[in-house]
C-alpha cells in the first residue's frame, strides 16, 4: 500500500498553527500580567502579601493539570492526528477563559468565587498540556528537514506573541484606565479580548491538513529505528531527562520575566507601566532573535547554538541585576531586563526543534507534551512564588538573580550532553559512514 504523500507546508498553515497556539498562551499568561488585580478580586486578605501568595497558588493550580492534559491529548493526537487534537485544546481553552471573564468577586459569592478560578484555571493548564505537542509536532512534521529549527521555532513566537499582545493589552489598560477601575474590572477586559478571539481561532484551523499519517524525512528519530531496541530505549530515556532538566531550566526564566510586573512594582517600587514597556519590549526584540537562531541551527547544527547562546544568558544575569538593583532607574529596570530577556530566547525554537526530532513519531505529541508539560508543571507553578518568597525572607531585590542563575547553570549541563539532532549535522555522519576507507 503506497504511503500518502507529504503535502507542502504553505504560508496560512502555519499562520493557523501559530495563530491559534499564540491565543492559548495568551489566555494562559493574562492572569500573570494581572496576578495582584485577580488577588484582590478572589482573596482579598488583610495582608497584600497573603493575597498576592493565594493569587499566584492559583496561577500555579493551571501547571498541575497541564502533564495530564499531555497524557491525555497527547496519546489521542498520537492515535487519532494532530488537528483534532489542536481543536479539541482550543473549545477548552475557550470556555476557561471566559469562565475567568466573569466569575464574579469573593465579596459577591464567597468562597465559590475562587473555587471556580481554580477549576478554570485547571482547565486552561489541562488544554495548554495538550496543545504544546501537538502545535510542535505538527509544524516539525509539516516542515521540510533543511527548514525545520525555522519553522518550529514559530511554536516559541507564538507564546511570545501572545505575551506581548497581554502586555501591550496591560500598557493600555494601565494608561487609559485609574487604578482602581483596573483593579475592580480592567483585569475582566483583557481576559474578554482573548474570549472574543477564539472563533477565529477555531476558523483557522478548521483548514488544516493532517500530518500524522505523511511519510518521515531523513533528519528525524525514525533514522535510529534501524538500531537495537535497548540502544534506542537509552536514547530516547537520554532525551527525556535532558529535556526535561533544560525546559525546567528555561520555564525558570519564562516564568521570572513573566513575573517583572509584579517585582517592578512590589520590590523596585515602580509603576507597573515600567514593568509592562520592559515585558513587552523584551519579547517583541525576542521575536526576531529566535527565527534568526532557528535558521542558523538548521545550517550550523542546534546543539553549537543551544550551548553557546545559554552561556551568553548565564553570565549576564548577575551583572545585569546588579546593575538594576543599585541604580533602581526606570532605564536600568527596562534596559536590563530587556537584554536579559533577548539573549534568553536564542535557544528557544532551536531546542524546540531538537526535541520534537529525537522522539519516534508514535509517541512525538505525548513525549514532547509531558516532558514539557512536567518540567512548567514543577517550576511553571512555582517560580513566582519561590522569587516572591525569598525576596521576603531575604529582604534582598535580587533573589531573582540567584534563583535564575542557578537555573541556568543546570541547564548549561543538560544542553552540553544533549544529543545533537540537526538534519545538516545527522547527513553528514551517515555521509561518512558510507564512504569506504582507503
Amino acid at each position: 500500500m503506497a504511503r500518502p504523500e507529504k503535502k507542502k507546508l504553505q504560508r496560512r498553515h502555519v499562520v493557523a498553527v501559530v495563530a491559534g497556539n499564540a491565543l492559548e498562551f495568551y489566555d494562559f499568561v493574562t492572569y500573570a500580567f494581572f496576578s495582584i488585580q485577580i488577588g484582590h478580586a478572589f482573596f482579598p486578605l488583610q495582608s497584600a502579601y497573603g493575597s498576592l501568595m493565594l493569587s499566584l497558588a492559583t496561577f500555579g493550580a493551571g501547571f498541575v493539570t497541564r502533564p495530564i492534559g499531555a497524557f491525555v491529548i497527547g496519546s489521542y493526537a498520537d492515535r487519532i492526528g494532530r488537528k483534532p487534537a489542536m481543536m479539541l485544546c482550543f473549545i477548552l481553552m475557550g470556555f476557561a477563559i471566559v469562565g475567568m471573564a466573569v466569575i464574579p468577586k469573593y465579596a459577591t459569592i464567597g468562597l465559590a468565587a475562587p473555587i471556580l478560578a481554580v477549576i478554570a484555571r485547571m482547565t486552561q493548564g489541562f488544554s495548554l498540556g495538550g496543545e504544546i505537542g501537538a502545535n510542535t509536532a505538527y509544524l516539525a512534521e509539516a516542515a521540510t528537514p533543511e527548514k525545520r529549527g525555522f519553522v518550529v521555532s514559530w511554536q516559541g513566537i507564538s507564546q511570545l506573541i501572545a505575551i506581548t499582545s497581554g502586555g501591550l493589552v496591560g500598557i493600555t489598560l494601565t494608561t487609559l484606565l485609574p487604578t482602581a477601575a483596573v483593579d475592580a474590572y480592567g483585569w475582566r477586559i483583557a481576559f474578554l479580548i482573548g474570549a472574543i478571539t477564539v472563533p477565529f481561532g477555531l476558523w483557522l484551523r478548521s483548514s488544516l491538513p493532517e500530518t500524522l499519517h505523511t511519510p518521515e524525512e531523513v533528519g528525524t528519530s525514525e533514522d535510529v529505528a534501524a538500531q537495537p531496541r535497548l540502544v534506542q530505549a537509552r536514547r530516547y530515556w537520554r532525551v527525556f531527562i535532558l529535556g526535561l532538566v533544560y525546559i525546567a531550566s528555561g520555564t525558570i526564566g519564562t516564568y521570572i520575566f513573566t513575573y517583572i510586573v509584579t517585582y517592578a512594582q512590589g520590590t523596585m517600587h515602580l509603576s507597573a507601566r515600567v514593568g509592562f514597556i520592559a515585558e513587552t519590549g523584551g519579547y517583541l526584540l525576542s521575536m526576531p532573535v529566535i527565527i534568526y537562531a532557528g535558521w542558523l541551527s538548521d545550517r550550523y547544527g542546534r546543539k553549537p547554538l543551544n550551548v553557546l547562546g545559554n552561556l551568553a544568558f548565564l553570565v549576564l544575569i548577575y551583572p545585569t541585576f546588579a546593575w538594576i538593583v543599585a541604580t533602581r532607574t526606570e532605564f536600568a529596570f527596562i534596559t536590563g531586563m530587556i537584554v536579559l530577556n533577548v539573549m534568553s530566547s536564542i535557544t528557544t525554537g532551536s531546542f524546540y526543534a531538537s526535541l520534537i526530532e529525537s522522539l519516534p513519531k508514535g509517541i512525538r505529541v505525548s513525549g514532547f507534551g509531558i516532558t514539557y508539560s512536567l518540567a512548567i508543571a514543577a517550576f511553571g507553578g512555582t517560580t513566582q512564588l519561590v522569587v516572591t518568597w525569598l525576596i521576603h525572607v531575604t529582604g534582598s531585590p535580587m533573589a531573582p538573580a540567584w534563583y535564575l542563575t542557578g537555573a541556568a547553570a543546570i541547564g548549561q549541563v543538560a544542553l552540553m550532553l544533549f544529543p545533537e539532532s540537526a538534519p545538516v549535522k545527522l547527513a553528514g555522519k551517515v555521509r561518512a559512514s558510507i564512504v569506504p576507507a582507503t
